[in-house]
């Protein structure tokens, strides 16, 4: 054990933030801090490292542990050039080697017992030089500088010059460079681009001592993580597995403990109903039975009903009419700012139902094309057509249309006179908007609390077309996946842009990304792009004048792939090759859909008999003829239903599995 937190609890006011708060880690671990905003996460950090009182409990660390910190907010102004302030991390080691130098011109002057006292010294510094690994520590300065996405050219700026998140990316490089024994980092990916946050998974996940990590990207804690400590309500619960572990583990605990308090429930009720009985009676025999009862009664020790996610907090997302099949069609789109040519030729074609995620790297255009596609900024050249019956809504954090002078209520009521107060505020809540916080005004808002009304504005839109910019941003894990939720069952299109590959996973049908001035097609999710990445971007971008490889430039983004290059790659004729994955990824595109509309039809007609069968059960329904019939019947429909619809999932998994 290296660190360990013993009973911590913590309060500010009336609040109490963290209640006995019981963890430990060993040297290798890498836990992650997950729960909502405001749960006490940050906090228990600051107490991790001494610049917190706990109001109770104790922190332990082993002899000689080094804490290094990254938090979220830092005051960073150096006077050195980016180079020189990671080289700060290896200050000890540029001591040493200049040590060493020093002795080794004093060994040339030097004989007899004084000759021999410097080399027990060289020696001696030599070897510990070369433990702490000083003969390759320019060469790690150099990796870590560019994983976290500084080129060479960077190394001589000055660090006033840089951005904010850069400056962030140059602390937490720096930190990494220290080597501590234990690393606290509180949402280290917030400044990141995606190949700088897979630098750091894997970083981290090697890194020879421990990690605590606080963070809402949830497939980063998935990659890095052995353990994960939630909280919630200021308790502890510690499961030992990544990120995907413990929501499997979760949900069967929050089911369990629902499953212990129903069953409490109705032990109590008959209690209370046997109580009731005797005490009508009203015979001294029964009285005391009754009053035995009582005491037995009041001596349970009663299970608190577990919180869940109220159902009406979900998002139901229903656009008010449907497109035509064709959406969004763009071609021969260029943008540049100056010198900076940020893409050229680019093009796209979305169709219906399409929910498809843009990425890259920090500053390739990603933000630029979502704006030109949403008539937000004028483009350079090319054109962009929208399809029949399309209505566009667009989410940006920069720019939102929002009165500052009303309230939140008030902006959603005018905005949707027709919606009734409940889903307002409903729908404000799932974006972490609560209590009296709906009648404060837009104005006295954060930056990120307004783009989370925006981003509630939208999602009540009668658009069948979403263009969002990191709709993610600001928001905790529990408003991020009932975000994915009504995504996923949204019947009409999406492009959004997010560096949140967790939600890409669960959202995207399809990805493009903006790499070295194209695009390039990935047919689903995340995790097939990952397993695809550079197969498919070799295939596309043949003879690419900007890429790293001799790649072709796509001229229309995915729409028109390079089949030369694909019939060089799997032989036999590229177009014919191409046009059969197009039709086969058509075709799985339907099958999907078909499936999500199936299941949701399934689980609602076997919902509906559950309830059918609580019905005819009910003892006060047992004489009542008219009730039970017509119970029956709807049973009788609901049974042939299903046998129905269980034949058509049967074909669509037997096609699934032939393929």
């Amino acid at each position: 054990m290296i660190l360990a937190c013993q009973n911590i609890s913590k309060s500010f006011g009336d609040v109490e933030i963290l209640k006995s708060v019981n963890f430990h880690i060993e040297e290798r671990d890498k836990l992650a801090i997950v729960g909502v905003n405001g749960a006490g996460k940050t906090t228990l950090l600051r107490i991790i490292l001494g610049e917190e009182e706990p109001d109770t409990g104790v922190v332990v660390r082993a002899r000689d542990i080094r804490v290094g910190y990254l938090s979220q907010h830092q005051d960073i102004s150096f006077d050195n050039t980016v180079y020189q302030e990671m080289e700060q991390a290896k200050a000890y080691l540029i001591d040493m080697e200049r040590r060493l130098r020093e002795l080794e011109t004093e060994m040339k002057h030097a004989e007899g017992e004084e000759l021999e006292k410097i080399l027990e010294t060289y020696n001696r510094l030599s070897t510990r030089y070369d433990h702490e690994n000083g003969y390759a520590y320019e060469s790690e300065l150099n990796g870590v500088l560019k994983g976290l996405g500084f080129a060479e050219s960077d190394y001589d700026r000055d660090i006033n010059s840089l951005s904010g998140g850069q400056k962030m990316r140059i602390a937490l490089g720096r930190l990494l460079l220290s080597r501590p024994d234990v690393i606290l980092l509180d949402e280290p990916t917030n400044h990141l681009d995606m190949n700088s946050i897979t630098w750091l998974e894997g970083f981290l996940a090697g890194y020879p001592g421990a990690v605590i990590v606080v963070s809402h990207d949830r497939y980063f804690i998935d990659r890095v993580s052995n353990q994960i400590l939630e909280i919630e309500h200021g308790r502890s619960t510690l499961y030992r597995g990544n990120y995907s572990f413990y929501r499997e583990q979760h949900e069967k605990k929050r089911q369990d403990e629902m499953k212990a308090y129903l069953n409490q429930q109705a032990e109590i009720a008959h209690e209370e109903d046997v109580i009731r009985k005797l005490k009508q009676f009203n015979r001294e025999k029964s009285i005391k039975r009754a009053e035995s009862r009582e005491k037995m009664l009041e001596r349970i020790d009663r299970i608190e009903k577990p919180e869940e996610l109220r159902a009406d907090m979900r998002l139901t997302l229903t656009p008010v009419t449907e497109s035509g099949e064709d959406v969004l069609f763009a071609e021969h789109l260029a943008k540049a700012y100056g010198e900076n040519k940020l893409f050229e030729e680019l093009g796209l074609d979305i169709k219906r139902g399409e929910h498809v995620a843009l990425i890259g790297g920090n500053g390739t255009g990603k933000t630029t094309l979502l704006k030109i596609l949403a008539r937000k900024l004028a483009k350079d050249t090319g054109t962009v057509t929208l399809g029949a019956k399309v209505r566009m809504g667009y989410f940006d954090q920069e720019n939102q249309d929002l009165d500052p002078e009303k309230t939140l209520f008030e902006e959603m009521s005018d905005a949707f006179p027709e919606m009734t107060n409940t889903r307002i505020r409903n729908t404000l809540a799932a974006f972490l908007f609560t209590g009296d916080k709906v009648f404060q005004k837009i104005g006295d808002l954060s930056g990120g609390e307004r783009g989370r009304v925006s981003l509630a504005k939208l999602m009540l839109s009668p658009a069948n077309l979403l263009l969002l910019d990191e709709p993610t941003n600001h928001l905790d894990i529990p408003s991020k996946e009932i975000l994915e939720d009504a995504i996923r069952d949204y019947t009409g299109t999406v492009l959004y842009v997010s560096h949140d590959r967790y939600f890409i996973n669960q959202t995207a049908t399809r990805i493009l990304e903006l790499r070295n001035k194209v695009l390039t097609n990935y047919p689903g999710n995340y995790d097939d792009y990952e397993l695809n990445r550079e197969k498919l971007y070799q295939l596309q971008n043949e003879e690419n004048p900007y890429a790293d490889t001799t790649q072709s430039v796509t001229k229309q983004g995915f729409s028109i792939v390079s089949t030369e290059a694909y019939a060089k790659q799997n032989g036999g004729s590229g177009k014919e090759e191409y046009l059969a994955r197009k039709e086969a990824y058509a075709a799985e595109r339907k099958r999907a859909s078909d499936r999500r509309k199936l299941e949701k039809r399934i689980a609602e007609a076997e919902q509906e008999l559950e309830e059918i069968d609580r019905q005819m059960n009910l003892p006060e329904n047992g004489t009542n003829v008219s009730l039970l019939t017509e119970l029956t019947t709807r049973q009788q429909e609901l049974e042939e239903q299903l046998l129905g619809w269980y034949e058509e999932m049967d074909g669509l998994e037997t096609a699934e599995t032939s393929e």
